[in-house]
């Protein structure tokens, strides 16, 4: 039965990916982002393709703008059956320059160099607004349309670095971690109301935000991404398509009794202890 499907951050790699895919399943696509131009490319690629979708702006941190975008999808496609929350990401001022503090490290005058004691709080309460309020904010306005409705539910998109965190992102670590847990919580509030609630914990996927610290220029991995890929035991990145079995899962009936989890999409890098 086709559904009316609302993602933030659609315009990007990853998210995109699944609204093209809920696209080819019947379903009625909303792609929602701060980029109208992203919005409208993406929905322009479905509606080409046969499927139907409209492209909205929308700034997942502002609940005026969130309020609008529902009134266009509730106006062109209908109530809201689906909502993934893809919105999010990391920002420079809440990353430290290297992953261990070493005492001489104090003494370091290199413009940009940061390390914990430099990290402002400034950039680190907008990655923490970014990701759980920009999660929270759009179930508050879209997830009203699924109550006494059946076949609903919320995706969020943690990060396999919500298990374990990972070095020099201590934001970005510490606000996906909360998504994780916000999940949960979520779940259990939504239960007796039947919206089921999850979320997908991805690894390292090539996207146009970390690209540049996990590739050079001629394709070649960094230090980094060599250091991701000795501990990712499948021994490569992910590509978005990876993601869209389980999303698929996990927001069909087949998933009707599931509600609660968060489900690395990684190669194995959270089992793996490196030994």
């Amino acid at each position: 039965m086709s559904k009316v499907v609302v993602l933030t951050g659609a315009g990007g790699v990853l998210c995109s990916t699944l609204a093209k895919a809920l696209a080819k399943e019947g379903h009625k696509i909303a792609v929602l982002d701060l980029r109208k131009e992203a919005a409208d490319a993406i929905a322009n690629e479905i509606n080409i393709s046969g499927g139907v979708a409209i492209g909205i702006e929308a700034n997942v941190l502002e609940k005026d703008s969130l309020d609008i975008a529902k009134a266009e999808v509730n106006s062109k496609l209908g109530t809201c059956d689906i909502l993934i929350n893809g919105a999010g990401g990391n920002h420079p001022l809440g990353t430290t320059s290297k992953p261990f503090l070493f005492k001489e490290d104090l003494e370091d005058t290199t413009d940009g160099f940061k390390t914990f004691f430099d990290l402002d709080p400034t950039g680190i309460k907008f990655v923490f607004d970014l990701n759980l309020i920009g999660t929270l904010l759009p179930t508050q306005v879209f997830a009203k349309d699924m109550v006494g409705k059946q076949g609903c539910s919320v995706l969020n998109i943690s990060s396999m670095n919500a298990f374990t965190p990972l070095t020099k992102i201590p934001a970005y670590s510490g606000a996906k971690a909360a998504v994780s847990n916000f999940t949960q919580w979520l779940a259990v509030h939504f239960s007796k109301v039947g919206i089921r609630v999850n979320a997908l914990a991805p690894g390292f996927f090539l996207t146009d935000q970390n690209r540049s610290l996990l590739t050079q220029d001629d394709g070649s991995l960094t230090p980094r991404g060599n250091q991701i890929i000795e501990q990712t035991p499948m021994g490569k990145f992910g590509k978005p398509e990876d993601l869209v079995g389980t999303t698929l899962w996990l927001c069909g009936e087949g998933a009707s009794f599931v509600t609660g989890v968060v489900v690395p999409i990684d190669g194995g890098f959270s089992a793996y202890s490196g030994v």
